[in-house]
């Protein structure tokens, strides 16, 4: 471990305890099941750890990476060389005031969708089926069923690395757009509100099984996958070009465009990142070639991957 390093993992030893990690397997944590370890690892449960965690980047500016359910995501081979963070336990809760739900960046989208159900309220149904945290989901703007995050957020609640401070945002003021935020890259969702409406509760569970059921029908479930692979270009579908191209099937190693989902790419028994990363590179090259179109990777490279494209 250098020099950097080791001064990092002192003062995250200062406040995490036996809690840090080194040489952590990222590989488990991912839904891809690929990758190496993190050189440090923590999973910070307070406002006072996330800002030790920030207090060890600035003093030894080692590189950071924020990881939530790890479903869109692919670590390099080599792993991550400085410090990987993921809100614990501290950050997974669910307060409800009227038709409004606030909620810790830890919990998994789909249980929050169920909260919603629980109580009557509706417009959260799309997430029931994204695995992804509400933090994740907020700092991609997460969607499916032609709904999106920023629909029904109102607030988010960050906290800011370097800068060692919290702060609120009105959802005008987060920047999203298409599968993106404009938060700031030192700034881990901590939280969020979102503003939901009354509903039928038989009809808001009708909805989310008909989207199960849907994702179960059309996505490779059974297989390690990091979801959709690309970004849908605009006024089409990413699925649609690859198919269209003849790109199902097609194989790099043990990374292979999914049959059942042509924007999916499955790992299977022996794959490598590396072997995923090359398979982008030349479905985006097939693409170009018979389309015109250049696809961009939705799915968040950590580590790194020689010349991939980012």
């Amino acid at each position: 471990m250098n020099t950097a390093l080791t001064r990092a993992q002192g003062i995250l030893d200062a406040a995490f305890g036996d809690r840090v990690r080194t040489a952590f397997p990222l590989a488990p944590l991912t839904s891809f099941r690929l990758g190496g370890p993190a050189a440090l690892y923590v999973e910070p449960n307070t406002m006072s750890e996330l800002s030790a965690a920030g207090e060890a980047i600035v003093e030894t500016r080692i590189p950071f990476v924020v990881i939530g359910k790890g479903s869109n995501i692919l670590v390099s081979d080599a792993g991550f060389p400085g410090l990987v963070l993921r809100l614990g336990r501290g950050f997974r809760w669910v307060a409800r005031d009227g038709e409004r739900l606030t909620a810790g960046a830890a919990i998994p989208l789909p249980a929050l969708s169920g909260v919603a159900l629980h109580h009557g309220l509706t417009g959260l149904e799309f997430g029931v089926a994204i695995p992804a945290t509400l933090g994740g989901a907020i700092r991609m703007n997460a969607g499916a069923h032609d709904h999106e995050m920023s629909e029904v957020l109102e607030r988010i609640q960050t906290y800011r690395l370097r800068e060692g401070r919290a702060e609120t945002l009105v959802v005008a003021d987060a920047g999203f757009g298409y599968r993106r935020s404009g938060l700031a890259e030192d700034a881990v969702v901590t939280g969020g509100l979102v503003r939901l409406g009354p509903g039928d509760a038989m009809e808001i569970r009708a909805t989310m099984d008909e989207v199960r059921g849907w994702r179960k029908r059309t996505q490779p479930l059974a297989e390690p996958n990091c979801g959709s692979v690309f970004t849908n270009p605009e006024g089409d579908h990413a699925a649609r070009l690859i198919e269209a191209a003849g790109g199902k099937g097609r194989r790099v190693g043990g990374a292979v465009v999914s049959q059942k989902h042509a924007n999916f790419i499955v790992a299977e028994a022996g794959a490598k990142a590396a072997d995923v990363v090359a398979l982008i590179r030349e479905v985006q090259a097939l693409i170009e070639r018979s389309a015109g179109v250049t696809l961009q990777p939705e799915v968040k490279l950590i580590g790194a991957f020689d010349d991939a494209r980012r």
